[in-house]
């Protein structure tokens, strides 16, 4: 079984002021992106490294409401109080060879598998059915791709490098043991914290560093 990082994943109150944000953040656009008209949710994406990028996503404004909780705890209140401030990371999804078997293997719910697609692309991935998902929403996506090329491999290259991701729980140990279950130990530090949350370390294209939490 072969797991590594995808994409992680920012969200903002609205996509045009958390791009400004991000600029202002990192000293880079983020290029365009796509909607998802199963969620609600449009995205800006920029590459990261071969094979990952980061995506910053809000709830589109002018799509219908999808009839279901939006992935990454979109539609939780406390959540939209604190994009409202400004970015922040919402998620992160792991890329897997073998997905089925990931979630054979998983000891908390991972929610069910989706079948998706947008133009010639498609997937299957892992949705919590509240939006949010096990471990007070710590826990990654985990997607397999139905083939090449990655979506990465389609973006300019940015000079934005994700060094690292690091959850932040209660209970360290429950999500060490997890991340073990899953074989995904080494993609993830872990943090004792008073409540869940996610940060990203990023490193811009000058050397200096954005911690994103």
């Amino acid at each position: 079984m072969r797991n590594e990082i995808d994409h992680v994943t920012v969200g903002a109150a609205d996509l045009e002021s958390g791009a400004a944000d991000m600029r202002r953040l990192l000293g880079i656009d983020m290029p365009a992106g796509g909607k998802h008209a199963d969620m609600g949710t449009h995205n800006r994406l920029m590459r990261t490294t071969d094979g990952e990028f980061l995506e910053l996503l809000a709830i589109d404004p002018e799509a219908p409401a999808p009839g279901r909780p939006r992935w990454f705890g979109l539609d939780v209140p406390s959540r939209r109080a604190r994009l409202a401030q400004g970015p922040a990371p919402v998620g992160w999804v792991v890329r897997t060879d073998d997905l089925d078997g990931v979630v054979a293997l998983s000891p908390v719910d991972l929610g069910p598998v989706k079948s998706m697609a947008r133009g010639t692309r498609s997937w299957r991935l892992t949705v919590p059915d509240d939006g949010v998902g096990a471990l007070g929403g710590i826990v990654p996506g985990f997607i397999q791709w139905d083939g090449p090329p990655h979506p990465s491999a389609g973006m300019a290259p940015s000079g934005l490098v994700l060094e690292a991701v690091i959850v932040r729980h209660p209970d360290p140990a429950a999500v060490a043991d997890f991340l073990a279950a899953t074989g995904i130990a080494a993609l993830a530090a872990v943090e004792a914290a008073a409540s869940p949350g996610l940060a990203f370390v990023l490193r811009r294209p000058d050397g200096t560093r954005r911690v994103l939490a």
